[in-house]
């Protein structure tokens, strides 16, 4: 017979929080008397947590102590998880320098009586008092530092890092773990470990955190005893731990190679009779986990064990439909299931996502009490499930234990859960006064390398000061304001969302509505894209237009760079029709120019709206023309809109009315600026429709007429767009096309009546522009020119590899490596170089190469055959010299691909031309050479983009000062400027200046005039003289 199947688990991505509050304020009403019992027991814990004096202090003192909102809470984190790293001695000691000198320590006298505070202060106090700011640890003056040296302090602070992980972390190794928690309070609970680590990158990640797993199980397993479940010990499991691509675009491949790994690692725990609980991860996962989770739990061989489980998340505007979900393939497969409720832990994450991708809502709430409310009614569905479900609620929330104990009517069936080193006073009370509860210790067991990212999120939900454990410890807060239950404070659904936190739509406030985009994790989302996409269909053809009619010529094909097929025809401009396009626009200036600048703004605003209609089209397009994969598609629909809408806000700012200036009385002073004439615009193939789009909004709002020359590789996408413009608006006598190659683009520059250039391309091509337009005896007109890089990113030994080896291979990997902010350049201090460039190279492994219009391709073509010959030319050059450290394979697809490589070279100055296209050269620097890699740096004359992964600022802001890239990245990918936000462009061999998409630009298509108007002319001071006393 076949195992019955339950549809798989597919919810609202993010309904309305007023919606959500509505229903759970309706559910949330409690008699008087059950309120009152809530209020007494909560009371009890409370007064528990504030008498209770810890002998060796718990995390709760650490957090009051340093809290996130002081200098040094935030120093204390940076430094204890860095600290640990960092192999060499020198970066170790500026670390720690950084660190001390950015808050009081010195003078810090610890509040708490906690050993573990009064350790860290003690520690702490001392290095500081040791190296104070400004001085370096070599240089100290005194005879006694000397004497005590910087050792001493370097194992001080350590030590007080130490101290502080061992409180977070049960034991660096399982057996360790086990060892203590059967030692002392070990007894009175029950335990779950978490093995720590993030996500994998690399497969053989992947296969390092399942070995991990196996044999924390059989560890796990072999000591646990002889209770039956639920009072047995568990292990938690992150699925992102043991798949190096586990994201929803990979939905085929993760469900193939994960579902059978997560199979074999439960049946052992089976075997164990193990909880074993997959843990929860960021909201565009959910839909992939839950599938996994489907899988694995109908396999057979599970049959008979009650110990399958996973962690939902309160924060989530879904957890009740998942809560729904897992009731059902319980009671599908006849088996219980235990689901621990958290309230989560990836919260910032999640509004920056949203507001990153442009999303129409946040999936998880806003505010606060608005997750406690949700986490009581999941509370409540998950009680009703019992037996069938074998709740565990996970909080050091007393209020939350107080109303879950309540609901709950006993103590059957269901668990509490605290994280190790938290919530010991609270649970201490509950379980000594009332027999029956059970308490589960959460246990992260790991290297304290591993600590900082388990670290951070745990000072982020319980170190903010709203949070629970922040006030319950503090005595200044009334108990009766930690009793206000969740329903009281929200109150409304109309207060459901935090005032002070927009929606992605609004992030940029009223002036420009954010671009909207698509999030790939949600399948109905993605659907609803790819049909959009599919209805496309075949594309019109590209012609030169003049004047809103197309231009005859000779038609040639144009062909996909993915497989060289045909997609489409474009007729190119020769000389003359460069000249009558010219001609056209010049004679259509003086009307455009004379529109006020409110409708030219107007006509943009529409326009944008026409790109987001039409996202279909435009992603078909790209895809297909240009070979971009589908995330690169959506993002440059959203840049070319905010585009639109970024420089629509500036014209009515700057261009709408005058500015008046300030003189003397009985004068009027005006700064009025207005267009230049016709502008020559002229785009690149790698960003066809952004940067075209972008250019040309940018000269037609300024008041310019224009004539748009395309790259010749992507005429189609550029006919599209100026059609759109031309429907949004712009007359047809303001914006001309000219598709076409280096004929017609020398005939446009070299016309009598340009007013301008604006060009993107290679820093040859700008050089020849600019020879053009100086050769030339008529006015001297401005050339914006945004050209290459030979962009670097520094790394020392601070920085996190995870997040090295993300920023890394997205800088220098993604969109083929064909952005002019791409990384070209990694310069990697030696001490950290073999692990970091390992993890990258596993990481690059994993990506797939091949056709950008499927949905798990992460890397398409390079443009056309020229492009990848000089791409190839450059490889074999490095592949004779011996440099090519790793290189990947080509797809089999009869397209112009070039695999990603990563290229070994001895210095700095070894690079001496930009390779546009995904190919990583790597460098290694001495520590103590900083001062000659950013020498090294400088002298290449490129100044676009650059990237920094510290935790050193002062390393930052040494670097930041003494290069004058363009854009400078800090921790992060270093490619992605968004509108408004990074304005972009550089300066040196790699442009002129001003940045696109920034504050500055459009005054440099403008010509600017003051007026000035005597007003007392007509005999007097009118307005003087009336302005009385």
């Amino acid at each position: 017979m076949a195992t019955p199947t339950l549809p798989p688990f597919r919810a609202p991505y993010a309904e309305d929080d007023g919606t959500i509050a509505g229903r759970l304020l309706a559910g949330s009403r409690r008699d008087p008397a059950a309120k009152a019992r809530i209020d007494a027991r909560a009371t009890g814990l409370i007064e528990a947590i504030r008498t209770r004096k810890a002998g060796l202090g718990g995390i709760e003192e650490l957090l009051r102590e340093y809290s996130l909102s002081t200098k040094e809470g935030l120093a204390l984190m940076v430094l204890a998880e860095a600290l640990l790293r960092v192999p060499d001695a020198a970066t170790a000691d500026r670390l720690i320098e950084d660190k001390l000198g950015q808050g009081d320590f010195a003078h810090h006298e610890a509040k708490s009586d906690a050993f573990l505070v009064s350790a860290s202060a003690w520690a702490l106090g001392i290095t500081a008092r040791v190296i104070q700011p400004g001085e370096t640890p070599t240089g100290i003056v005194s005879s006694l530092a000397k004497r005590l040296g910087v050792p001493t302090v370097r194992t001080a602070t350590r030590q007080a890092m130490r101290v502080m992980g061992n409180h977070f972390v049960l034991g660096q190794t399982i057996e360790e773990a086990l060892k203590r928690a059967r030692s002392g309070t070990g007894k009175l609970y029950r335990y779950s470990f978490d093995m720590l680590g993030e996500g994998a990158r690399t497969q053989a990640d992947a296969d390092r955190y399942f070995t991990s797993y196996t044999a924390a199980i059989d560890a796990i397993g072999r000591s646990a005893g002889n209770d039956r479940l639920p009072n047995r010990p568990g292990i938690s499991v992150k699925l992102s731990a043991l798949h190096p691509r586990y994201e929803a675009t990979s939905h085929e491949r993760v469900m193939t190679e994960l579902v059978p790994k997560a199979i074999a690692l439960a049946r052992q725990a089976k075997s164990y009779d193990l909880n074993f609980t997959i843990d929860a991860e960021e909201a565009d996962r959910l839909e992939l986990s839950l599938d996994v989770i489907d899988a694995v739990f109908a396999d057979t061989s599970l049959d008979g064990w009650d110990g399958f489980g996973l962690a939902i998340q309160a924060y989530q505007k879904r957890a009740s439909a998942v809560i729904d979900h897992m009731g059902r393939l319980a009671e599908m497969h006849n088996r219980r299931m235990m689901v621990r409720l958290v309230k989560g832990a990836y919260w910032d994450t999640e509004l920056k996502r949203a507001q990153e991708r442009g999303l129409p809502d946040y999936p998880v709430f806003t505010r606060k009490a608005m997750t406690d409310l949700n986490y009581e009614a999941c509370a409540a569905q998950l009680l009703k499930l019992r037996p069938r479900i074998i709740p565990q609620f996970a909080t050091h929330n007393a209020l939350t234990v107080a109303t879950v104990a309540e609901m709950a009517g006993n103590a059957e069936g269901f668990e509490f859960q605290r994280l190790h080193g938290m919530g010991e006073a609270l649970y201490e009370k509950l379980l000594r006064e009332n027999d029956g509860y059970a308490c589960r210790t959460y246990a992260p067991v790991g290297g304290h390398q591993d600590l900082l990212a388990y670290l951070v999120r745990r000072l982020l939900e319980n170190g903010a000061n709203s949070s629970f454990v922040s006030a319950s410890g503090d005595p200044d807060v009334p108990v009766s304001q930690l009793l206000l239950a969740p329903a009281d404070i929200i109150g409304s659904p109309s207060a459901a969302r935090h005032r002070r936190i927009p929606l992605p739509a609004d992030l940029y406030g009223p002036s420009r509505k954010n671009s909207a985009g698509t999030e790939l994790g949600h399948e109905e989302s993605l659907d609803s894209l790819l049909k959009e996409i599919a209805a496309a269909g075949s594309f019109p053809d590209a012609a030169p237009i003049i004047d809103g009619k197309p231009q005859p010529g000779v038609a040639r094909e144009v062909r996909s760079p993915i497989d060289g097929k045909p997609i489409g025809k474009a007729i190119e401009a020769d000389a003359a029709t460069a000249e009558r396009a010219m001609a056209a626009a010049a004679k259509g200036f003086r009307a455009w120019s004379e529109t006020p600048a409110r409708i030219r703004a107007a006509a943009l605003r529409k326009a944008a709206d026409l790109m987001e209609a039409r996202r279909g089209l435009l992603i078909a397009l790209l895809q297909s023309e240009a070979g971009k994969t589908i995330d690169d598609a959506i993002s440059e629909v959203r840049e070319a809109v905010d585009f639109c809408r970024y420089y629509a806000a500036q014209a009515e700012e700057h261009f709408a009315a005058p500015t008046v200036l300030p003189g003397p009385t009985g004068e009027e002073n005006r700064l009025v600026l207005r267009g230049r004439g016709a502008f020559v615009c002229i785009a690149p193939w790698n960003f066809p429709l952004a940067i075209f789009a972008g250019q040309v909004v940018a000269a037609l709002v300024a008041g310019n007429s224009v004539v748009a020359k395309p790259a010749p590789q992507t005429p189609l996408i550029a006919a599209v767009t100026v059609r759109i413009l031309h429907e949004a608006g712009v007359p047809a006598t303001a914006l001309h096309l000219v598709p076409g190659g280096t004929e017609a683009g020398a005939a446009l520059v070299a016309h009598k009546d340009v007013a301008g250039v604006a060009f993107t391309g290679s820093t040859a091509t700008a050089r020849g522009i600019n020879r053009a337009l100086a050769a030339k005896d008529g006015p001297i007109v401005p050339l914006i020119a945004e050209t290459g890089g030979l962009n670097a990113m520094i790394v020392d030994a601070t920085a996190l590899p995870e997040q090295v080896s993300d920023d890394v291979v997205m800088s220098a990997f993604r969109s083929a490596g064909q952005r002019c902010s791409a990384l070209r350049l990694l310069v990697v201090q030696d001490d950290v170089a073999d692990k970091m460039i390992e993890m990258i190279e596993g990481a690059t492994r994993e990506l797939k190469l091949g056709d950008p219009r499927r949905l798990d391709t992460h890397i398409g073509p390079v443009i056309d055959a020229a492009a990848k010959q000089r791409l190839d030319g450059h490889l074999a050059a490095m592949r004779q010299q011996g440099r090519v450290a790793w290189a990947g394979q080509v797809p089999d697809l009869g397209g112009t691909f070039v695999a990603p490589h990563i290229v070994r070279l001895d210095r700095v100055s070894d690079l001496t031309a930009e390779h546009f296209g995904p190919v990583l050269h790597v460098v290694r620097w001495k520590a103590g050479e900083l001062d000659k890699v950013i020498a090294a740096i400088d002298a290449t004359g490129y100044g676009l983009t650059l990237g920094v992964h510290s935790r050193i600022e002062a390393t930052v802001e040494r670097v930041v000062e003494r290069l004058s890239a363009g854009n400078v990245y800090v921790n992060r990918n270093i490619i992605g400027a968004v509108v408004g936000v990074q304005p972009f462009g550089g300066h040196g061999l790699s442009g002129t200046g001003p940045k696109a998409g920034g504050p500055h630009y459009l005054t440099r298509f403008a010509t600017e005039q003051t007026v000035t108007i005597n007003t007392a002319a007509a005999g007097g001071n009118a307005s003087l003289i009336a302005m009385g006393e």
